[in-house]
């Protein structure tokens, strides 16, 4: 099954800043630029390592909404 969904949604969702922290471990990152109707997404290299505590708050919080509305759904799909 394969369903699409927007880099928009995928970043509402949490999953870019989550995936990010975990390429920040290796000094990558996903970068999504927007530029009125065009969205460039490209991986790049990173100096820094990590995001600010309010910026982690933030996509803890979007990452726990996230599970909660969709929860039932991924369980099931896990015993398909």
């Amino acid at each position: 099954m394969v369903e699409y969904k927007s880099w928009k949604e995928f970043q509402d969702s949490g999953m870019l800043w989550w995936i990010n922290m975990i390429l920040h471990t290796f000094g990558w990152a996903i970068v999504i630029k927007t530029n009125c109707d065009e969205i460039n997404v490209y991986p790049t290299r990173v100096k820094f390592r990590g995001f600010n505590e309010d910026t982690n708050t933030k996509g803890y919080q979007k990452v726990s909404k996230y599970l909660l509305e969709n929860i039932p759904q991924i369980e099931e799909e896990s015993r398909m």
